[in-house]
């Protein structure tokens, strides 16, 4: 009786780790025969979990949602990352989710152990977090959970999007990824109207159902999909755009610039090439310098000639300052 229990633990922990297993994956895990599996699958029901099955060569077993959350089945490392997560999840970009977070932790921590609660409790209460920037927009985990969903079934998205001008269009495209910044979230996804992989960010999409149907995965415009999302964001996006030296580790600087500002690549193991964006020359003179680092323009040539006029400009502000000072100390 113990080991069939044991069995039956196991099985459904399997269940929840993945969407769907067919009937000799699941013998081949647990040691048993596919018999077995059907015998137990049919006590997993008894007890009121909804496990489905399709037939077919091509068909399985899937956990199925029912009228309750099942228990999950997490070992000491699993229970204390969840926690932790849900103590530092308020206030990452997702609305209303700190008092969600606060109930989900209060059930979590009721079925804790005293030596996984102490291992909790420690995490907290000598961790600060630092989150660099403001939280600029908040995005319903209603819609989150709604686009994960699509990316992970394959089905079509139909949704209004809010542009940057405020303007509204309708879009219609094939959900790959959801890609998470300190700041935002973005969906990967391909524009059928378009034709083109696109980006967009999840606060100004309004899904518009009936969704589907489902298609046939393409593949991914990168395979650094966080890296495609920064080059987006911070180059892609702008008019004017820019590759710079900047003349300290890529350590260094990765730790002031977001990936929302440039992305860094290593140029030898002092200084490494930025590649970041502006709305024109003029600005990218400011966003360069305020990062802080010695650098050098390897493109485009023009920006060298605004920064020319900036330093000039800047030389007179200083030469009148000084007149000025020199002029009130006279009096």
């Amino acid at each position: 009786m113990l080991e069939t229990s044991a069995r039956l633990l196991r099985l459904l922990s399997l269940l929840q780790a993945h969407r769907e297993w067919t009937g000799p994956d699941l013998a081949d895990r647990l040691g048993v025969t596919p018999r077995t599996v059907r015998r137990d699958v049919d006590r997993l029901r008894e007890l009121g979990y909804p496990v489905a099955a399709s037939p077919g060569t091509g068909g399985g077993y899937r956990l199925g949602a029912g009228a309750e959350l099942p228990p999950l089945l997490l070992d000491d490392d699993e229970a204390v990352a969840v926690a932790v997560g849900l103590r530092t999840a308020a206030g990452q970009g997702i609305e209303g989710i700190g008092e969600t977070s606060v109930r989900a932790l209060a059930k979590l921590e009721q079925v804790l152990p005293d030596r996984l609660r102490r291992r909790v409790g420690a995490l907290n209460a000598f961790t600060v977090p630092m989150l660099r920037g403001p939280q600029l927009s908040a995005v319903d985990p209603a819609v989150l959970t709604e686009l994960a969903h699509l990316c992970r079934d394959t089905e079509l998205l139909r949704f209004e999007y809010r542009g940057h001008e405020g303007s509204v269009t309708r879009r219609t495209v094939e959900p790959h990824r959801l890609v998470c910044t300190e700041r935002r979230w973005y969906l990967v996804a391909w524009d059928v109207d378009r034709a083109d992989w696109r980006t967009f960010r999840v606060d100004r999409v309004t899904p518009k159902p009936p969704h589907g149907p489902r298609f046939a995965p393409r593949t991914p415009p990168s395979d650094d999909l966080a890296a495609y999302v920064s080059r987006g964001v911070s180059t892609r996006a702008y008019a004017s755009h820019a590759v710079v030296r900047l003349l300290v580790p890529l350590a260094e600087a990765a730790a002031r610039i977001s990936p929302s500002a440039g992305t860094l690549e290593p140029d030898g193991e002092e200084a490494c090439l930025l590649r970041t964006g502006a709305a024109n020359l003029d600005v990218m003179v400011i966003h360069v310098m305020v990062m802080g680092f010695e650098f050098e323009v390897l493109e485009p040539a023009e920006l060298v000639d605004v920064i020319m006029t900036s330093r000039d400009r800047l030389s007179r502000a200083v030469e009148r300052s000084a007149r000025t000072r020199s002029s009130s100390e006279a009096l």
